[in-house]
């Protein structure tokens, strides 16, 4: 069994410049909701992440950092134990976040002319990297059937015919799918049809409950052009020192995604968040495994309460991350009806659905990792107003 870590424990955020909490005012129109939206949790981050960040500090020069071959060891031999993954350390490019590289990658690896594959719905900045960069999108939306959502592999080949990359989320957000091996061949077999190149958004890969296992894209394939951005952001709570890795195997992308980074002088050697990288993939195991108890425990609290007390609230099983996708089309409310309902009269701050694209429509994203308490009250003050 893990060490225990006390998931419950309340932290206030308040007054520390979190957005999560400081921009409720400015984003909801009240100070007061609980904020269960933006992907960051409410746990403290791993003891060896903070050690490791008050040892930096101690060091009273905080100058130009590069980026230390321990760096780079602690990220490989985390990828192999974890996920079996042999990864070289040439095919690593250090980036300044995961929304960062995909505008880079896509920059970097098509024209203007060309298209490019989301499959919503989806993390939000898959459309806009694809919009900014000045590059037509596709949409292959997932299907939904009950609980599950899939793949539309006919729509997806007529996609792949017209495109050139794939935004790839793997596990899924905001829909919690862990994508199975089967369902990752038909996918790769398309993309070797059409050339496509993918980037894969894996950022969530240590986040995956029991009876689930992340399968590494690239790992089932060698013979075709596949990205995979990860980071420790989501699973040991350090988004905001804003630290990320490519994983490019192959020379020629590698080189051009570098380059468009050395074309805007953007570099995240920051030596605070180098310190905590690589802490946290050294010595964030034994949280991260008692973290992945609690959150499954706090679904299946949150899949209870839902059946048992919100019966025109259907909530999609999640398979991995702690964002949790609610559907809530039979309240028979409009977006802007939902969005005020659970601002105003619930007093809870979720993401609303229309924020992943048009399939979003009539659903919110709830974040669960919060101290269970915390969630407990979210979900009595929406019983509430619905009763």
């Amino acid at each position: 069994m893990p060490p225990s870590y006390d998931f419950d424990d309340d932290i206030s955020r308040d007054g520390s410049a979190s957005l999560k909490y400081d921009a409720r005012q400015a984003l909801f129109g009240r100070a007061d909701v609980v904020p269960l939206w933006v992907a960051d949790m409410d746990f403290a981050a791993p003891p060896a992440v903070t050690q490791a960040l008050v040892a930096r500090a101690q060091h009273p020069i905080y100058g130009y950092t590069q980026y230390p071959d321990s760096l780079y060891e602690a990220l490989t031999t985390w990828l192999e134990r974890r996920h079996g993954w042999q990864v070289q350390r040439e095919w690593i490019v250090m980036c300044p976040g995961v929304v960062p590289s995909l505008y880079a990658t896509i920059q970097a690896l098509t024209q203007p002319i060309e298209a490019v594959i989301i499959q919503p719905p989806v993390y939000f900045p898959f459309f806009s990297a694809v919009h900014d960069t000045g590059r037509r999108l596709l949409e292959n939306p997932l299907k939904l059937d009950g609980n599950d959502y899939t793949i539309d592999f006919a729509h997806f080949e007529a996609c792949a015919a017209q495109a050139s990359m794939l935004l790839f989320c793997s596990p899924h957000n905001p829909v919690g799918r862990v994508w199975k091996q089967s369902e990752l061949n038909s996918l790769l077999h398309i993309a070797r049809e059409y050339h496509l190149t993918i980037l894969s958004d894996e950022v969530h890969a240590d986040l995956v409950y029991p009876n689930h296992q992340h399968q590494v894209l690239a790992k089932l394939c060698d013979d075709l052009p596949i990205i995979t951005a990860v980071a420790p952001s989501k699973s040991f709570n350090v988004a905001g020192l804003n630290l990320s890795a490519l994983i490019i195997p192959h020379a020629e992308q590698r080189a051009a995604v570098s380059q468009v980074f050395s074309h805007f002088h953007i570099s995240a050697a920051n030596p605070f968040s180098i310190a905590a990288f690589e802490a946290a993939y050294r010595g964030g195991e034994a949280w991260l495994d008692a973290l992945l108890l609690y959150l499954n425990e706090t679904r299946a609290f949150v899949t209870d309460f839902v059946a048992q007390h919100l019966p025109n609230i259907h909530l999609i099983p999640t398979e991995g991350t702690y964002l949790l996708w609610l559907d809530c089309r039979a309240l028979g409310m409009t977006d802007a009806e939902l969005k005020q309902f659970f601002v105003q009269q619930a007093g809870v701050g979720l993401s609303q659905g229309l924020q992943f694209g048009a399939q979003g429509s009539g659903f919110m994203r709830m974040n669960i990792a919060a101290p269970r308490h915390v969630i407990h009250m979210a979900l009595e003050r929406i019983r509430l107003a619905l009763s």
